[in-house]
């Protein structure tokens, strides 16, 4: 009997020992696989993964153009500056966002991107990229697409700027942000320093302060460690 209950036991030794190993998949391709876009999931396979610490330059304005990027984890803001170092913020994107087209042709960076806070990114190599889309037309084409909603919304804020009163720029702002739930109550994903604000819609910073204080005062919006909450809809015009 014991004899039996040692064969058992060998025999099931060995055929554990014939199961394959499971292999977890590497965190890159976990950290792709999380995008919601396929465009998007597309491009960032062909390049390598970088980390980047928050207010760090990914992208500078007027240097040669020789990557392509995918936002994967983390949030980055691009900007133009002038020569006394004023900015203007012209968008602020999260994951899935592609970054970096003039790559296709080397030509000098138009704008600048810096890392709201640590940011992973996907760097894909300019030949790497163009060989790629030559490659598949489809996914030219999606890029392209891709490339011109960033272009649409650019124009959206240029315009913003060129048109509306202070006021206006600043109410449009706060809605358009992202709110994720704290204690109840829907906060901005991101904290805002008036001097972000003021970048953002191309005023001055006492401008801001002011703006924000009336529509505190009028039961708009509510403030918490630089973040915002809207109370009600903001009127059209003050």
């Amino acid at each position: 009997m014991r004899m039996v209950q040692v064969r058992q036991t060998q025999r099931v030794q060995r055929t554990r020992g014939l199961q394959p190993k499971v292999r977890k998949a590497p965190a890159r391709d976990l950290a792709i696989r999380a995008l919601a876009d396929p465009v998007a999931r597309k491009l960032a396979s062909l390049g390598q993964i970088r980390r980047y610490a928050k207010d760090s330059l990914l992208i500078r304005e007027n240097d040669p153009a020789q990557e392509f990027f995918v936002v994967l984890a983390g949030a980055v803001v691009v900007f133009v500056a002038d020569a006394g170092g004023r900015e203007m913020i012209l968008g602020q994107y999260g994951p899935s966002t592609c970054l970096g087209e003039m790559a296709l042709e080397g030509q000098a960076r138009c704008a600048s991107v810096r890392a709201l806070r640590p940011t992973v990114c996907a760097v894909v190599k300019r030949r790497s990229l163009r060989r790629a889309l030559n490659a598949d037309p489809q996914l030219a084409m999606q890029l392209l697409a891709t490339v011109s909603k960033r272009v649409r919304n650019t124009t959206g804020v240029v315009k913003s700027l060129a048109l509306s009163n202070v006021y206006s720029r600043v109410s449009d702002l706060l809605l358009s942000l992202e709110y994720e739930p704290i204690d109840g109550i829907r906060w901005s994903r991101e904290a805002f320093r008036q001097l972000d604000i003021a970048n953002r819609v191309g005023a001055s910073r006492d401008m801001i302060s002011r703006v924000l204080k009336e529509l505190q005062r009028g039961g708009y919006i509510a403030i918490r460690d630089r973040r915002f909450t809207i109370l009600r809809q903001p009127p059209a015009r003050w």
